[in-house]
C-alpha cells in the first residue's frame, strides 16, 4: 500500500503547539548565532565582551546559544552597541508597526 501525505497526516496529525514551539526556538537560535557572527567579525572574544557589559562570559555564551528571551533589554542594547550596532525595538499590532526604542 502506497502512503501519501494525506494518509500519513490522518494517522499522525500535526501538533501545532509543538511546531510553533520548535519554530520559536529555531528563530531564537538563528538570531543568537547572528549576534555571535557580529561579535566575531569585530574580533571581540566572549570574555572581552563580558567585561565590557559587566556580565559573566557564561551569560554571553548563553545569549549566543539562544537564550535571548531571558536577556535583559539593557544587556542586549549594550551587546549590540559593543559590536557597532544600534538596538531598535518595534511593536507590531495588526498590520501596523511602531518603533518604540
Amino acid at each position: 500500500m502506497t502512503k501519501n501525505l494525506e494518509y500519513i497526516q490522518t494517522k499522525r496529525p500535526i501538533n501545532r503547539q509543538s511546531v510553533d514551539r520548535y519554530k520559536k526556538q529555531m528563530l531564537e537560535e538563528v538570531r543568537s548565532y547572528r549576534l555571535r557572527e557580529l561579535r566575531e567579525a569585530c574580533e571581540i572574544t566572549q570574555v572581552e565582551l563580558a567585561n565590557r557589559l559587566k556580565i559573566s562570559q557564561n551569560r554571553v555564551s548563553r545569549i549566543e546559544h539562544g537564550d535571548i528571551e531571558r536577556a535583559q533589554l539593557d544587556t542586549l542594547r549594550k551587546y549590540v552597541e559593543a559590536v557597532g550596532g544600534e538596538l531598535q525595538i518595534e511593536v507590531k499590532i495588526g498590520d501596523e508597526r511602531f518603533l518604540i526604542a
